[in-house]
């Protein structure tokens, strides 16, 4: 994983990961305090900041990622292109751009916010729940993937009317028809009406 300045000071010099903090909000998206990420996500789930990327492609299709199957939370399970937590005092975007480049390799050669969403989705699988004040992003990427393969387990990109196909027959994380709902008037306004989003 990159050192930067955003996870310099989560990451020990020996290598090991220190314990990952997440920022606490109220309904309003105003924090509150801060947890640690897996006491976060036991239910009933305390409500923190969290952030959904969606990158296209230039002809309009979108980047979905199958998360890896060691991930604690919603292996194997496809979902938007990158999603996870700034951590406290970081900002969503800064989030959004810093996790893409260390799960996908790639840095969007476009990023823009395409506003928030607040749901509470527990897994039935893992018996977490995401209890999230979502801030959304959309853009482009343009450049070849390098993915973590602990983080990544597969990518594909998709139509709309594949991604439709795709969602009736793969397993995807709980979140993900909330967040791409949320996010569609700016993915429209990005790909264009031809694309059929």
């Amino acid at each position: 994983m990159p050192i930067t300045p955003a996870t310099a000071t989560h990451s020990s010099s020996n290598g090991t990961v220190d314990t990952i903090m997440l920022e606490l909000v109220d309904e309003n998206g105003v924090t509150v305090g801060t947890a640690e990420k897996l006491a976060a996500h036991q239910p009933p789930g305390q409500l923190h900041r969290a952030f959904s990327v969606f990158l296209f492609d230039e002809r309009g299709r979108l980047l979905l990622q199958q998360r890896a199957l060691g991930k604690y939370h919603s292996p194997g399970v496809w979902s938007n292109t990158c999603c996870g937590h700034p951590y406290p005092g970081e900002a969503p975007f800064a989030a959004a751009a810093r996790r893409t480049y260390e799960e996908l390799g790639v840095s969007p050669s476009l990023l823009a916010e395409a506003g928030t969403v607040r749901y509470n989705h527990p897994d039935p699988e893992s018996g977490l729940v995401e209890q999230e004040y979502n801030h959304l992003f959309v853009g482009l990427v343009q450049s070849p993937l390098r993915p973590d393969a602990d983080e990544v387990g597969d990518t594909a990109f998709v139509t709309a009317a594949e991604l439709a196909e795709r969602h009736a027959r793969d397993p995807f994380s709980t979140w993900f028809l909330t967040v791409l709902d949320a996010a569609r008037p700016a993915i429209r306004e990005l790909t264009g009406p031809s694309a059929g989003w």
